[in-house]
């Protein structure tokens, strides 16, 4: 490959370029959202208008936006409510859910990596307490869709309240949060091309939502802290654009089963999880037995294109990604995938100088035997 490829969206997307120049604008702009007189007010205006933004990409109501440093942060303050004494989570949920809580209730999956509805429902009859429900819209690895309103009818028929953690799927499909009926959401600026350190909770009912920060005021009093200012107007800046180009980014899995076909074209045994189910469009996880994960990210990182093994939160791990080990995936397998992510500036040239990289290592590996 003569130009580097980047192939790893679900880690993170570039920044698009009018969200740096809104950033750049907002720092030269200055002001403290808090502050009353006329720079502080403007900065105020610039804040509510990427809360709306940010809002209208999930179609929620923007009072119930509270702006926070990442994805991280608002699944954990959703989850770490004194209210809440009991939290099940489904077995591939990011890390910043399972890790929440210590005494989290995991609901399995299915070998084909959705959430198990009949184990959930048993749960959720275990237990009169306090209950809340935590199940992710998209898998970060292999992009698989999971059934929302059907979990969170299950959860709201048991009295138990649902979060869900829409990071990997806002502004790569469409999301409505009313449509989903969840009662809080999480999302992340990064995923689709705004700046790193900025995230929002969606909340159906703010009033309900504990303090996570605090100190200050801000975000309705729930989150406590001078406002990022010049990193909210870039999220309302990518949130915007995002929406604006939800049919381009669809258009994706045209890109993404041409690289499917052509890797079982070089390797009919290769597994592609998730193939036949409702998946994000830009995502590919994959394995093939006998090339290692480890092998492909360095080789292909060598010949000029960025994958990954799986999710960013957990890399450097030499073991089978937890998501695919919680869908039975056996680790002579599971040790040998990959993700390959893409996003806006994704072209064919970019499929293909990567199945070229590919095809090197696959038949470097068939000669060593």
């Amino acid at each position: 490959m003569t130009s580097r490829s980047y192939l790893d969206f679900n880690a993170t997307a570039p920044t698009r370029p009018e969200v740096i120049d809104a950033v750049a604008e907002a720092m030269r702009e200055g002001g403290n959202a808090s502050s009353v007189h006329a720079d502080g007010r403007a900065a105020r205006t610039r804040v509510e208008k990427a809360r709306q933004h940010v809002a209208a990409l999930v179609g929620a109501d923007p009072t119930g936006v509270i702006f926070t440093g990442s994805g991280t942060e608002a699944n954990n303050q959703a989850l770490r409510s004194d209210n809440i004494e009991r939290l099940i989570v489904s077995a591939i949920e990011h890390e910043s859910v399972l890790q929440a809580r210590s005494d989290a209730v995991i609901c399995p999956v299915s070998p084909e990596g959705l959430v198990d509805l009949d184990a959930l429902m048993r749960l959720l009859a275990e237990s009169d307490a306090p209950t809340m429900v935590s199940i992710m819209l998209a898998n970060n690895e292999t992009g698989i869709l999971q059934p929302i309103p059907e979990a969170v009818r299950l959860a709201h028929d048991a009295g138990a309240l649902f979060h869900c953690d829409a990071v990997q799927a806002a502004g790569k499909i469409p999301v409505d949060t009313r449509a989903l009926g969840v009662d809080s959401l999480a999302l992340s600026a990064h995923k689709i091309g705004g700046p790193q350190g900025v995230g929002a909770l969606i909340c159906k009912t703010p009033s309900t939502m504990p303090r996570f920060v605090h100190g200050g005021g801000q975000e309705s009093g729930l989150r406590a802290g001078t406002e990022n200012v010049p990193g909210i107007v870039g999220y309302g800046v990518a949130a915007e654009s995002a929406l604006a180009g939800l049919n381009e980014f669809g258009a994706l899995a045209e890109l993404r089963d041409d690289l499917e076909s052509k890797v079982l074209a070089i390797e009919p045994t290769a597994r592609i999880f998730g193939k036949d189910l409702d998946r994000l469009p830009n995502t590919s996880k994959f394995a093939t037995k006998g090339l290692t994960s480890e092998v492909q990210v360095m080789g292909l990182d060598l010949d000029g294109a960025s994958i990954s093994a799986g999710s960013a939160c957990s890399a450097g791990r030499v073991e089978t990604p937890y998501v695919l080990a919680a869908m039975g995936v056996p680790d002579e397998l599971g040790l040998c995938a990959v993700r390959v992510s893409l996003g806006w500036t994704t072209t064919s040239q970019d499929v293909h100088g990567f199945i070229t990289a590919w095809q090197k290592l696959h038949d470097r590996k068939l000669s060593q035997g």
